[in-house]
């Protein structure tokens, strides 16, 4: 038997594994940080062999509230993760298991890698509509890539579309897969018809660093860039502020940041109340997307969510609040679970990167209905 996690994303610390019906595990903090929770490892050598795991810290990790009802991921192929039945108790989280082939990976959610990540790029890329750009660098030296879409005349909207400032909440880069078959899908009317009236920039990650080296929450030196977008430098969060000169350079009429949540089972939406500058028309287009969304997608639902800022509370360090209050557009943070959608479950696969990318279909058809009024 053997447990590795030495690889893109991976993260797990082996405390004990003499006896495979006892594995005892540690997930590893964030780098400078002690933000926890993502784990990725494998483990070999035990086909058909009882097997069960124990993350012996689980109940100190960031969002600990997160762990009951939550069903851990599994994969041997590393394409399709299904779920396996999870207990959470005293603070511990177990799983068992008798797998059936030599090796099996696990995972708090499916894993995007960062190899994945620069196949994804090199494949729209190949678009005729796309053009990608490399605004700058990460702390480890990892590129930040920008995707444009768009075709026809000037004067288009922007819509700006970004994921992963979390880099443990991959379903948000699955969700960006799927946002990008819908766009760039010739056959696709209601994409061709959108794209005549919006440009899109989007980036698909916006923590690499963070992302290859299995954290959590925070970037290369433990920062959670979605706290820091009023004060984003280049020494500490470059992430941050290579995005947002280019926004100041392009404009922007709309803005989605895609997230997961760890202990809500739902999909939704959190908005922009508390900022200064608050106008009627943001809530109008605000309540309209979130209707529209309901009506399109069953996996999507507005009566969950997080509570809301008083007028002038907002917090504008996290990117919503920043983009609402300095562009004076709709922005909004999308939120998936980590969990299942309770409203519509999946007992074999829960939430799902497939999920992921059928939920940015129904997002990106609710831009093209809102368009003509961002």
């Amino acid at each position: 038997m053997h447990i590795s996690s030495a690889f893109d994303s991976g993260n797990i610390t082996v405390l004990n594994a003499s006896d495979p019906t006892s594995i005892q595990l540690a997930i590893n903090k964030d780098h400078m940080s002690d933000f926890y929770q993502w784990f990725h490892f494998r483990l070999s050598g035990v086909a058909d062999t009882l097997c069960t795991l124990s993350i012996m810290n689980a109940g100190e990790a960031a969002y600990a509230d997160g762990w009951p009802g939550y069903n851990v991921c599994a994969s041997y192929d590393r394409e399709t993760w299904f779920r396996v039945e999870t207990e959470y108790n005293d603070g511990i989280l177990t799983w068992s298991i008798e797998p059936e082939q030599d090796s099996l990976y696990f995972a708090y959610f499916a894993p995007y890698s960062m190899e994945r990540h620069a196949d994804l790029i090199a494949e729209v890329s190949a678009s005729p509509i796309v053009r990608t750009s490399v605004l700058g660098h990460t702390l480890d030296g990892q590129d930040m890539d920008l995707v444009e879409v768009g075709y026809g005349p000037e004067g288009r909207k922007k819509i700006w579309l970004g994921a992963r400032q979390h880099p443990g909440e991959t379903m948000a880069e699955w969700w960006m897969e799927g946002a990008f078959d819908y766009l760039l899908d010739p056959d696709n009317p209601a994409a061709r018809r959108l794209l005549e009236k919006a440009h899109f920039y989007i980036v698909p990650n916006m923590n690499p660093d963070g992302s290859k080296r299995g954290h959590l929450r925070t970037n290369a030196v433990g920062v959670n860039l979605n706290r820091i977008w009023d004060t984003a430098n280049m020494e500490t969060s470059p992430e941050v502020y290579l995005v947002r000169e280019k926004m100041h350079e392009t404009g922007v009429d709309f803005h989605l940041d895609v997230h997961g949540d760890e202990a809500l089972p739902y999909n939704f939406i959190a908005g922009f109340e508390g900022i200064p500058s608050l106008t009627d028309k943001q809530t109008d287009l605000y309540n309209r997307y979130q209707d529209t969304l309901c009506a399109l997608s069953p996996d999507f639902q507005k009566e969950k969510g997080y509570d809301t800022d008083e007028l002038g509370a907002a917090n504008l360090g996290m990117c919503t609040n920043y983009m609402a209050e300095t562009f004076g557009c709709l922005a909004m943070t999308l939120e998936m679970p980590f969990k299942d959608n309770a409203n519509l479950p999946d007992a074999e696969f829960g939430w799902s990167p497939e999920r992921s990318k059928h939920l940015a279909k129904a997002c990106l058809d609710t831009i093209a209905q809102l368009i003509d009024d961002l």
